[in-house]
């Protein structure tokens, strides 16, 4: 008569084997932890419901609107952003550990936490916030500005003087 033993314990192996697999995905998909931090709740600086973030994709233009949901799921995460395009309401729903999705920035922040976790209530035109495109022109133009003058200090760091007086161009 054959005997049996009983099978390894899987959980003694592996306790949580779903959560084992989502954190395998998440380090691959995000080896810097860059989005893992600007979505965590537990992140003070982390990226918020009422916040306008611009997502830039591998192919097509830059997407930027106001965050109305942020929905939680591991490796599933995705936020739905509500901009407009010639002056009509859009919606656009990202993951953000899509390899299609190239970076996602907090343009600006809400002015007071919001008070809901979903901000549906923007989509009627009482509160619809509008095109972002004018707040985003100026994000982008300060953060050019920031990068070239950071590379003017280091081409011009070994220069003689310091402040210029005179006129200003």
């Amino acid at each position: 008569i054959p005997i049996h033993t009983s099978p390894l314990n899987i959980k003694k192996i592996c306790p949580d084997p779903l959560a084992t697999v989502t954190a395998s995905q998440i380090r691959l998909l995000d080896p810097t932890g860059v989005r893992t931090r600007l979505f965590a709740k537990t992140n003070p600086e982390a990226a918020k419901v009422g916040d306008i973030l611009l997502v830039r994709l591998r192919s097509g233009d830059p997407f930027a609107g106001v965050c109305i949901n942020i929905r939680r799921r591991g490796v599933d995460t995705a936020i739905l952003l509500r901009g407009q395009l010639t002056r009509v309401g859009v919606e656009m729903w990202y993951k953000v550990y899509s390899p299609l999705v190239e970076g996602i920035e907090v343009v600006q922040r809400a002015k007071k936490r919001a008070r809901r976790a979903r901000l549906t209530y923007m989509r009627k035109p009482r509160h619809d916030r509008g095109s972002v495109e004018g707040v985003v022109r100026v994000y982008l133009r300060q953060k050019a500005a920031l990068g070239t003058e950071g590379k003017r200090k280091v081409v011009g760091a070994g220069g003689i003087g310091g402040k210029r007086k005179g006129k200003k161009k």
